[in-house]
């Protein structure tokens, strides 16, 4: 049986760790940083341990609550939102269930309220005017 991963769990009361950052269902997860100027709008930094990460920051963790969404057509769900500070934004790719495949938190970015969906990329758009364009199978690249 597979081991449930920490974002898993925490994703499962719809919290996020409080880190500029992109976290994938299998447990990988990489520092990202919004930058108008590189491809998309935002960049994938090095590699983290979340589980380290979580036990030396246990109060570092933001419930999220969506302000937008858009269906996939393999019955998963695109969306997006904020955390429990004004600055603070999410988005995420969902599976069909509403478990997570990957999910990037903002600090300072504001709530994303919109999803423009092309192909196989979506868009993202926050209160703020930050954008960000990934793919919607992979973010990394």
């Amino acid at each position: 049986m597979r081991q449930v991963s920490v974002i898993e769990e925490l994703w499962s009361e719809f919290r996020l760790p409080i880190r500029n950052a992109l976290h994938f269902r299998s447990g990988e997860s990489y520092d990202v940083a919004i930058d108008p100027g590189s491809p998309g709008g935002l960049r994938v930094l090095d590699s983290f341990d979340l589980g380290d990460y979580v036990a030396s920051h246990p109060d570092w963790i933001s419930e999220v609550d969506g302000m937008a969404s858009v269906e996939m057509d393999d019955g998963g769900l695109l969306w997006a939102g904020d955390g429990a500070y004004g600055s603070e934004g999410f988005v995420a790719r969902l599976r069909s269930d509403r478990t997570v495949v990957w999910a990037i938190f903002c600090t300072d970015s504001n709530p994303f309220t919109e999803i423009q969906t092309s192909g196989p990329h979506a868009t993202f758009l926050s209160t703020s005017g930050v954008r960000i364009t990934l793919h919607v199978d992979d973010p990394r690249g």
